[in-house]
């Protein structure tokens, strides 16, 4: 996956997330994290496009944002321990998976407005 820039909250004028990947091809979405034993403090994976998630196959929990095609979150999943799914989240438009208990240490609630870093 190529490294790319990272996430910046508007609403709450701070960062999210310093590296994100992007996975937006059918293999790299499928792929995920899969195969990975640990997701640093400090990245995260922007699956898109993508509506729901599923845990299986995984080796930890994570948190994941839903977005709609505005970069606004939409819905927040904290803990989702192996094996679960989410819901169907029909206005979103990209997930962002990032490290367990990010979505607490950064603050993030629903309807705030993420940007890319660079365009902060």
């Amino acid at each position: 996956m190529a490294l790319q820039r990272g996430l910046y909250n508007k609403t709450q004028q701070k960062p999210v997330v310093a590296k994100v990947d992007l996975a937006t091809s059918f293999f790299k979405r499928l792929k995920g994290l899969l195969g990975t034993n640990s997701l640093e403090e400090d990245r995260g994976l922007f699956l898109s496009p993508c509506k729901s998630i599923h845990m299986f196959g995984m080796k930890y929990a994570i948190d994941a944002v839903f977005l709609n095609k505005d970069l606004k979150v939409v819905e927040l999943l904290e803990d989702i321990q192996p094996g679960a799914v989410s819901g169907h989240y029909p206005d979103a438009l990209s997930c962002l998976e990032l490290a367990q208990g990010t979505i607490k240490r950064v603050n993030l609630e629903i309807d705030d407005q993420l940007c890319w870093s660079d365009e902060a």
